[in-house]
């Protein structure tokens, strides 16, 4: 049993990626849902929507291919593990690819970018890196 929701949500995603799916099927929480809107709004998904599946939620993620039919995210990246908790206050939110991607923070405000982060001056748990 996966006990790392995150985790396995972001291997869904590079697994279907990689397999060249158009949309790819996930089980829903609040957080996954806050990140797959921060997918959405950086660019990195065509779209979503949550959907119910019997008495439980779904998400459905549209995947995003650039004109040579190449998956747009490049890399997504789990940091802060169950067993590893990986947190940066505001001074150390890391830049990820000088900057170019995006690291996916959670915060005492919410789920949100590092840039955000640093704008909201809040720092949080690093959960993924997104490029």
């Amino acid at each position: 049993m996966n006990t790392d929701p995150i985790a396995d949500f972001l291997t869904r995603i590079r697994n279907a990626q990689s397999a060249g799916h158009k949309v790819v099927t996930i089980p829903s929480s609040k957080l996954k849902k806050e990140i797959t809107k921060i997918l959405f709004d950086q660019g990195y998904i065509l779209s979503y929507k949550v959907d119910k599946d019997g008495n439980r939620e779904i998400i459905k993620i549209a995947l995003k291919y650039d004109d040579n039919n190449l998956p747009v995210i490049k890399k997504l990246e789990r940091i802060s593990k169950p067993g590893l908790r990986k947190y940066a206050d505001v001074d150390n939110i890391p830049k990820v690819l000088n900057g170019l991607g995006t690291a996916i923070l959670s915060t005492s405000k919410g789920v949100m970018t590092g840039k955000q982060a640093r704008k909201e001056n809040v720092g949080g748990e690093v959960l993924c890196y997104v490029y």
